[in-house]
Order: C-alpha cells, then sequence, then structure tokens
C-alpha cells in the first residue's frame, strides 16, 4: 500500500493581531512602518521541549510534529521515542510505553482521564486528529495529584486552548491511494475574546482509508515443517468527525474555564483470507479455507470539563467537574469455508458463519477539589480529593451456523447468545503533597490513597469488590549546571483488571474450543517505579537525555486454566459415549472399549499469580546537526 499527498494547501494563517499606527506618528518611526512591508520566515526546526518540572515528563509542541504533516494522534506518537505500536499493518492505536500492553499506559486528555474502546482500559490514540492538538507530555511517573494508573507511564494530549490562540487557521487537502480511492480532510480553528472572555474552536473531518495485502508462512516451530501460508486483502475505510471548545474568562474572585471535545468514528473493514498448503502455489488443489469477515463500526468519544480556580482560605483553590463518555456500536459478520487436508487435494469439510453484535456504553463523572499554600520555608502544600463514578454496560450477540452440505448456502442468524454486564467502579481519592526547591534541588513529594468499589453484574450474577492501595511519591531533580540536570523519582502505581475478566459469566468456546469464566474478585496489580535519568541542553535548542526505569510489579493478572473441562469437551463425550452404546446396548464402565473422559480443552478463569519486573534504558536525542 502506497498513498501520496495531494497538497490542496489551503492553509492560512488568518491569525497575527497587528497594532495599528497613528498616521501622525513622527518621521523617525517610518523605517520602522517600511519594515511591515516584509515578511521574514525562520525555516528553524523544532525539537522536544526541555520540562521544568521536577517529575520526569517530555514535552512536545505542536512545532516538533508538524515537519511530519500528522494526520492523528497516532501519527504524532510514532515519531516520539519511546512509544511504540504493535497494532496490525500501518495502525497506530494502543500506544505502548517501556514495552509494556497499551492497558498499563494511562491516556489523558488535557490532564483528565478518558474511556476508550479497549477492555484493558486503553484508548486508541488514533482517533484524534493532530489539528486540535497544542502539545503531547510523556509523564513517565506519576505525582501524588495523579491518578496512579500509570505503571509503563502516561500520555497527556493537550489540546488547543483559548489561552494560546489568536485568530484563525485553516486547511483543506485530500490522501490519493494507489487504487485510485480519495479521501478528503478538512480541518478549522479560531479563537479571540468572546463574551467577556476568551474563545476557541476547533472542527476537523479527516476520511481514513487503509488498505493493505498481507502474507503469512507458518511453520510448525522455528526452523521445523512447513505448516501452511495465508494471503489476506484487509480494507479499513471510514470518516473522523471532531471538535473541541476551549472558553476562558474572570468570574468574580476567579477564573472560569470550560473545555470539550468530541470524535466520532465510522468505518467498515473488510477482510478476505485464504490460506493454502504450498508456499507458492494458489491453485484450488492447495486450498484449505476461505474466510471473508466484514465489520460496521461506530463509535464516539467525548468530555466536557469545567474548572473554577480562585483564592481564598490563605492559598490557591481549584474546582473540577468532569464528565466523559464512550459509545461504541460494532456488528461482525464473518464466514469461513473449510477444507479437509487429510484428502489430496484437500476436499470440502464445511461452512461456518458468525455473528456479532456488540454495545458498549461507558460514562465517567469526575469532582475534584485541590488546594495549595505557601509556607513559610518556602515550599508548598497541595492536598486534596479526587472523586471518581464509573458505569460501563456491555451487551454482546452471537449466533453461530454452520452447514457440511457443498455448494448450499447458510443458514439464516435466527437463535443468538446474549450476554449483558453492567461494571459500576466508586473511587474516592485523597492526596497530600509538599514541593520546594533548595539552591540547585527542587524536590516533590506526596502521599495518594485510592479506595475502590467494585460493583458487577452480568446474566443475573451480582458481585461486590472493595480494594485500597496507597500510592507514595517523590521526585528530585538536581541542576548539575545551567545545562545539566540529574532527576530521580520514586512512586508506587497500579493496574485495575480488565473489564472483559471480571465479568462472572461462562464465555463458550472464549478460547477456541476452550471456555472462559470472569473473576470478579481480581485485585490491581501493583508496582514500585524507579527512574533516574540525566538531561543535558545542547546549545540553544538541542537536548539530550538518557533515563533508567524499573518497575517491581505485584499481583500480576494472567489467564489460568481451572482444569475443569469445557462444554465442547463435554459434549464431545456424550456423543462418543452414545455412539458406543448404540453399538454395544448391554455396555457397563467395566465393558472393554468402554470410553474415558479425557477431556482436551477446559474452562479458564483469571488470576492474580504472583510477580514480575520490567526495566530499560531510555535515550533521546533532539539537536541540529
Amino acid at each position: 500500500m502506497q498513498r501520496h499527498t495531494l497538497s490542496l494547501a489551503l492553509l492560512a494563517a488568518l491569525a497575527a493581531p497587528v497594532q495599528a499606527q497613528d498616521p501622525a506618528a513622527p518621521d523617525g518611526n517610518e523605517a520602522e512602518r517600511r519594515q511591515l512591508d516584509t515578511i521574514v520566515v525562520q525555516a528553524e526546526i523544532a525539537y522536544r521541549d526541555r520540562s521544568e518540572s521536577t517529575a520526569p515528563v517530555l514535552s512536545y509542541d505542536l512545532d516538533f510534529f508538524q515537519r511530519f504533516e500528522p494526520l492523528t494522534v497516532g501519527d504524532m506518537l510514532k515519531r516520539v521515542p519511546g512509544v511504540a505500536f504493535v497494532s496490525d499493518v500501518l495502525e497506530y492505536d494502543g500506544a505502548r510505553l517501556r514495552g509494556l500492553d497499551p492497558g498499563y499506559t494511562q491516556i489523558l486528555i488535557n490532564g483528565k482521564q478518558v474511556p476508550g474502546a479497549g477492555d484493558d482500559r486503553s484508548f486508541f490514540v488514533d482517533r484524534i486528529p493532530a489539528e486540535l492538538v497544542d502539545r503531547i507530555e510523556i509523564i513517565r511517573s506519576p505525582s501524588a495529584n495523579r491518578s496512579g494508573d500509570a505503571v509503563a507511564g502516561a500520555l497527556n494530549i493537550v489540546l488547543r486552548d483559548a489561552y494560546r490562540f489568536e485568530g484563525a487557521y485553516l486547511r483543506a487537502g485530500a490522501l490519493n491511494f494507489r487504487d485510485g480511492e480519495t479521501k478528503g480532510s478538512f480541518g478549522a480553528v479560531a479563537g479571540g475574546e468572546f463574551a467577556g472572555g476568551r474563545l476557541l474552536g476547533g472542527l476537523n473531518i479527516q476520511g481514513r482509508y487503509n488498505p493493505k495485502l498481507k502474507r503469512s508462512d507458518r511453520f510448525e516451530e522455528p526452523g521445523g515443517d512447513y505448516d501452511d501460508r495465508e494471503d489476506q486483502v484487509d480494507t479499513r475505510d471510514g470518516t473522523d468527525y471532531s471538535a473541541n471548545l476551549s472558553y476562558v474568562r474572570a468570574l468574580g474572585a476567579g477564573q472560569l474555564e470550560l473545555a470539550g471535545f468530541y470524535v466520532r468514528t465510522e468505518r467498515d473493514e473488510t477482510e478476505r483470507s485464504l490460506e493454502f498448503n504450498d508456499p507458492v502455489s494458489d491453485l484450488r488443489d492447495n486450498l484449505l479455507s476461505i474466510n471473508d469477515q466484514f465489520e460496521d463500526i461506530a463509535q464516539d468519544n467525548y468530555g466536557l470539563s469545567l474548572r473554577y480556580a480562585f483564592a481564598a482560605g490563605g492559598g490557591e483553590n481549584t474546582i473540577d467537574l468532569d464528565y466523559a463518555g464512550f459509545d461504541e456500536a460494532l456488528d461482525n459478520t464473518e464466514q469461513e469455508v473449510g477444507f479437509d487436508d487429510d484428502d489430496t487435494p484437500p476436499s470440502f469439510d464445511e461452512l461456518e458463519g458468525e455473528f456479532e453484535a456488540r454495545a458498549v456504553d461507558d460514562r465517567e463523572l469526575g469532582l475534584a477539589f485541590d488546594h495549595t499554600r505557601s509556607l513559610a520555608s518556602g515550599s508548598a502544600l497541595s492536598f486534596g480529593l479526587q472523586l471518581e463514578d464509573k458505569r460501563r454496560d456491555l451487551d454482546r450477540l452471537l449466533s453461530e451456523v454452520d452447514t457440511d452440505e457443498e455448494g448450499a448456502p447458510l443458514p439464516p442468524f435466527v437463535e443468538f447468545d446474549a450476554f449483558a454486564s453492567r461494571i459500576e467502579e466508586r473511587r474516592v481519592d485523597p492526596y497530600l503533597m509538599l514541593a520546594g526547591e533548595r539552591g540547585a534541588l527542587t524536590w516533590e513529594t506526596g502521599l495518594r490513597y485510592e479506595s475502590t468499589r467494585v460493583e458487577i453484574a452480568a446474566d443475573g450474577v451480582a458481585v461486590d469488590n472493595d480494594y485500597g492501595e496507597l500510592l507514595p511519591s517523590a521526585h528530585l531533580a538536581w541542576s548539575i549546571t545551567d545545562d545539566d540536570r540529574l532527576r530521580l523519582s520514586l512512586a508506587r502505581s497500579l493496574r485495575r483488571p480488565d473489564f472483559n475478566l471480571l465479568t462472572p459469566t461462562l464465555l463458550e468456546e472464549e478460547f477456541g474450543d476452550n471456555d472462559f469464566l470472569g473473576n470478579p474478585l481480581l485485585e490491581p496489580e501493583t508496582a514500585l517505579g524507579l527512574d533516574l535519568g540525566f538531561e543535558r541542553r545542547l546549545g540553544r535548542r538541542g537536548v539530550v537525555g538518557v533515563n533508567l526505569f524499573y518497575r517491581d510489579v505485584s499481583d500480576l493478572i494472567e489467564v489460568v486454566n481451572t482444569g475443569a473441562p469445557s462444554a465442547t469437551a463435554l459434549d464431545d463425550f456424550e456423543d462418543e459415549l452414545e455412539e458406543f452404546l448404540d453399538e454395544n446396548p448391554a455396555a457397563t464402565p467395566d465393558s472393554p472399549g468402554y470410553p474415558a473422559f479425557d477431556p482436551d480443552s477446559f474452562v479458564y478463569s483469571a488470576a492474580n499469580v504472583g510477580d514480575g519486573s520490567v526495566w530499560g534504558i531510555e535515550f533521546d536525542l533532539s539537536t541540529p546537526l
């Protein structure tokens, strides 16, 4: 697959207010006025910013990304050191830090948590267009005033706000693909004074198209015998619609901030896969299976935040009210023709079909209060309370049909297995922080306690669980010279269980022929983390950094075999036993040849199984050459 950018170049910076000149100004200003007729463009490359925070944070602003012309936040993050993706080919959705799964990385928008599509609580960053972004921060180690769900770290996506933008910006363009498909894009941002404050609004429409040709060759084992080959055509076709809003104004003795965003994704995914038992042949005599899949996806992400900051009680106070949501409607239809490889050539075996309808409704409501005051020692004290109420509803319909008559159509999908679940989490998280500086040293230490009550209901079964975790943190930054800085961070963090691991419902054939039963009493994984980093400024804009990290993880969550036989194993044994008794009506369990129950598939569940660790070295360099 190859795409070509059609530069329609409707780039217009309609901002830059110019101060008016007095026509009666003295002649000495004439030369200065003439300079306004000249526009000078400085073609200087921008690099990642050197953050002045005590906690280890890397900041990449819009200037860093613009030369890559990114379409989405995923396109932006694939250029950032330390961020990786292991999504499908040319997909950049589930971001990973430190080599850990996306569920270990916290995704924030404007510093706030947002619900996402993943059952592992991950948020797909490719749904947010680059047009709405002001900067991206990598927070390597958490502080007490942030949620501790960041074992690998956090990515904070900061959207454009009314503070920073004045004027208007317009962009239109298109992508043309090798197969002739063309997808348009449009973006607009405008900001300025409004109703006694400052208002910014942004709008983006982005056509998405990703056609792929993929081939997989499989072997019994590394260096072993050849097994089969899969040729696949995969096309993902859709459109993203998004908008953001920011409004700031003085109100009474304080300042009011209102911010919101909305992202809608409409996408179709069409796949066709053919498996062959030969590495080069496309003949029917070597065909093992034909699989066709069509998926229709509609997703909505949105958030609304209201903040009021004011001085009272000898310090600065903020009150935050946040509401965020995620909706998904997914229909997936799949059918597969299988051929029996025991015959030469492989003969028709079975035509199977599956239909799945999935609907997710995720809501989060948060309320937070923070008070910060200066102490006589020159340090600053902060304390606060964060409350969160989360509810996630999942509805799923599944139907499977098949026929072993060659050439016959699939029977209609008329019988459905229904599955519904609701997970509610209520959190109460108080925290206390102390920060200060002494000479070349700046420091920050804090304590956070996260108390969580979980209520899970699925198919008439309801289970409650409670847990609390104490999360201390400490950060130290030492400015060795004006250009050299050393950082040390110690912090405890956690990862809450995946949603799909919690529901106490038996799902048949969830892993091949194996069943799965969720465990609602899972405890979160916790990690004690260490970060040690050195950073040096190079010239005026360059910076180089190296960071060592270590995470000691407790209560790891893994899928385990309960030893109980699966429904498929029980059914297969019943069929075998029935066939034997039909042939031997007088047989007893002591009769020769009486079938013995020896299951080859089981019921799996999830459990906290033990401890683990992860460590590594991170290096980044941004400098003119």
